[in-house]
């Protein structure tokens, strides 16, 4: 099995359930942070909206310079938040879809800040780390804020407290 299709079928399932996390973002607690030290609820959110871009620039370029990087103006809606979502997921998609040479995958991918290499890796390990167990470590992050806001938290790899079954 081609790499960029083992990886489709576990993003399908990562993204769905992602978005439900995000559709359960109250508007109201945008600014809202569980400790001084700790994202506000909204950026927290749009920070598992934008990530997905980074599978495109994974897959099509092999590093990324992220001095000056201040990233896109924060959202101020649900709306907007899916909107962004929907966007990443489609672009990242795609960039799966056609990622079909499985030795493109093991080439190096390098983050840079101007000179100073951050990390360097084989993209196929980038993904798996940086795009992909990132997107659950935050989402599950954005889970315990909505917890600690008596939000409804989704089931997602089994039942929630609050949604028994799946």
């Amino acid at each position: 099995m081609p790499i960029n299709q083992a990886f489709l079928g576990e993003f399908d399932y990562e993204m769905a359930s992602t978005r439900k996390t995000l559709e359960r973002v109250p508007e109201d607690k945008f600014d809202w942070a569980p400790h001084p030290k700790s994202m506000k609820m909204g950026r927290l959110a749009m920070h598992l909206a934008e990530m997905l871009g980074w599978t495109k620039e994974t897959l099509e370029k092999d590093m990324i310079d992220i001095s000056g990087y201040t990233g896109p103006p924060l959202i101020k809606s649900r709306k907007e938040l899916l909107a962004l979502f929907d966007k990443n997921v489609a672009a990242a998609r795609a960039a799966l879809t056609a990622a079909t040479n499985d030795a493109d995958w093991m080439k190096t991918w390098a983050m840079k800040n101007g000179d100073k290499t951050v990390f360097s890796m084989p993209k196929v390990a980038v993904l798996r780390s940086f795009v992909f167990n990132h997107n659950v470590h935050h989402r599950a992050q954005l889970g315990v804020y909505l917890r600690l806001n008596n939000v409804p938290v989704p089931a997602i790899y089994g039942p929630s407290a609050d949604e028994g079954s799946m």
